[in-house]
C-alpha cells in the first residue's frame, strides 16, 4: 500500500463538499441580523464562523455549524433589566431577526442559541457581547436565566498558529478522528476531539514533523494515546482559550482500543491486497479502497449498500445494540456477553439497548454476511433494510464464516447515531 498517495486521497474525501451553500447560509443570516441591529447592509460584520467549521477541523457530511453574532453591548443593559430571563428574550428577538430571510424556515430557540434548521444541517446562532478581556457574554436561557463566557478566537488562532508547527499535521490528524467517530459510532465532541489531538503532538513531538508517507505510524500511536486515558477523567482544557472541555462519554476510550488493535493488524499487513478493508473497519467510507481489489474481493458483491450513499452522516449521538441468542432446549444468553464462535440454527434477534437520539426517528439494518460460504450461496447481502417499527431486527445463523449487523438512527435526514455488532459463526 502506497500510504502518501492513500491517506492523501483519504484526506480529499473527507473535505466538506458543501462549502459554498454552507457559506450562502452563514451569510445571508449574518445580513438580516445586521439589516435588524444595525441597519447595515453587510453579510460579514459582527459575525464569526466557530465550532468545528471555523477551526477548519470539519469534514464532509457535518451537520452542526456554530456562529457567534456580536450585539451592541448597550443592548446587554436592556436584557440585563428584564426581571425574568431576559436571556430567553433575547434569543426570541434574534430569532425574529432571522425569520425576515428564512420566513418558512424551522427556526427555534434553544437554550442557548437560535437553531436554524435546513435540510442537511443546522446552524446554531449564538448571540453574544464583546467583554473589555476580549471573552464573549452570551445567553443561557435555562432554569429562569444567566449569563454565560466563551472564548472562542483564541482556541481558532491557537489551532492555525500550532498547525503550522506542526506542518497540517494537528487538522489532518482531528479531521482523521471525525472519520474514526463517524464510522465507528463514536460520541465525542469537535472540540474534545481537537483539543486531543492538540495534546497529543504536545506529547508527541516527534509526530510534529510526521510526513504523509507515515501516517500509518501517526494513527497507530494516536490511538495507543487515547485507549490509555483514564476513564473517570471528565474534562480537558481547550487549545487557545483553557476553557474546560468536558467529555459526553467514556466510549471513545474503549473504542480507541479497538481502533487500536485494527490498525496494528492493518499495518502487519501493509503489503498485502486485503490491508484496504481492515483500514475500512476504522475510517469507513471515505478511506481509499481500489475498485480492481474491492472488486476481487470475497466479500464483494454490487449489491451492497452504504448508509453514506443514502444519508448525510455526521455521529452526534450514541446507540448501542445487542443481540438475543436462542435455540428451542438452550439458554437464552446475549452475543456481546458470549466467548468463541456461534453455532447455526440459532434465532438471533437484534435489538436496541439504548439511545440518546429524541424520537421521532428512523431506524435501518444492514445485514452482511461474508467470506466464501456466503459469496458461494450468493448470500453476501449489505442491503439497507427498513425497521419495521418494532426497533428490532430477526435473523439466523444459517451458515458459518464472519457476518455483522449494524444499526442506524436517522433525525432529520441526517444519520446521528450508529452501532454494529459482529456476528462470527462456526463452520462445523
Amino acid at each position: 500500500m502506497n500510504t502518501s498517495l492513500i491517506f492523501n486521497e483519504f484526506l480529499t474525501n473527507l473535505k466538506v463538499q458543501n462549502t459554498d451553500q454552507i457559506s450562502r447560509r452563514y451569510n445571508s443570516i449574518t445580513k438580516s441580523l445586521n439589516k435588524k441591529i444595525y441597519n447595515q447592509d453587510s453579510d460579514l460584520f459582527h459575525s464569526l464562523k466557530v465550532g468545528s467549521y471555523g477551526r477548519n477541523t470539519a469534514v464532509n457530511g457535518i451537520s452542526d455549524l456554530d456562529m457567534i453574532f456580536e450585539l451592541p453591548y448597550e443592548s446587554f443593559r436592556k436584557y440585563d433589566g428584564y426581571q425574568t430571563n431576559g436571556q430567553s428574550a433575547l434569543l426570541q428577538d434574534i430569532k425574529n431577526a432571522i425569520l425576515g430571510t428564512y420566513s418558512t424556515t424551522d427556526i427555534r430557540g434553544d437554550g442557548q442559541v437560535v437553531v436554524v434548521t435546513f435540510t442537511n444541517h443546522v446552524i446554531e446562532v449564538c448571540p453574544v457581547f464583546l467583554q473589555s478581556d476580549g471573552t464573549y457574554k452570551f445567553p443561557d436561557s435555562n432554569n429562569g436565566g444567566k449569563w454565560k463566557i466563551t472564548n472562542p478566537r483564541p482556541e481558532i488562532d491557537e489551532m492555525n498558529i500550532f498547525d503550522q508547527t506542526t506542518n497540517s499535521n494537528l487538522k489532518n490528524l482531528a479531521k482523521i478522528t471525525r472519520a474514526w467517530k463517524n464510522k465507528c459510532g463514536v460520541k465525542i465532541g469537535g472540540l474534545l476531539i481537537d483539543t486531543l489531538c492538540y495534546e497529543f503532538f504536545k506529547k508527541k513531538q516527534i509526530h510534529q514533523n510526521t510526513t504523509i508517507a507515515n501516517y500509518h505510524l501517526l494513527v497507530r500511536d494516536f490511538f495507543e494515546f487515547l485507549k490509555d486515558y483514564d476513564r473517570d477523567r471528565q474534562h480537558w482544557f481547550a487549545p487557545g482559550s483553557n476553557q474546560k472541555v468536558y467529555r459526553k462519554q467514556t466510549n471513545f476510550i474503549s473504542k480507541s482500543k479497538k481502533a487500536y488493535d485494527i490498525v496494528l493488524e492493518a499495518i502487519s499487513k501493509n503489503e498485502n491486497d486485503t490491508v484496504y478493508a481492515v483500514w475500512k473497519k476504522v475510517f469507513g467510507y471515505p478511506f481509499p479502497y481500489p475498485k480492481a481489489l474491492n472488486e476481487a474481493s470475497t466479500n464483494y458483491t454490487n449489491q451492497e449498500e452504504y448508509i453514506e450513499d443514502l444519508y448525510q452522516l455526521d455521529i452526534t449521538n450514541m446507540l448501542r445494540i445487542d443481540c438475543e441468542v436462542s435455540q428451542e432446549g438452550y439458554r437464552t444468553e446475549l452475543l456481546r456477553n458470549m466467548f468463541g464462535k456461534l453455532k447455526t440454527n440459532k434465532k438471533l434477534k437484534f435489538f436496541i439497548v439504548s439511545t440518546d437520539v429524541k424520537k421521532p426517528y428512523l431506524v435501518k439494518w444492514k445485514v452482511k454476511n461474508e467470506g466464501q460460504i456466503a459469496k458461494t450461496r450468493d448470500n453476501l447481502r449489505g442491503q439497507i433494510l427498513n425497521d419495521d417499527g418494532t426497533e428490532i431486527r430477526k435473523e439466523n445463523s444459517n451458515f458459518g464464516g464472519s457476518h455483522f449487523v449494524e444499526c442506524y438512527i436517522i433525525k432529520n435526514d441526517i444519520c446521528v447515531a450508529r452501532d454494529r455488532v459482529e456476528v462470527p459463526i462456526s463452520n462445523l
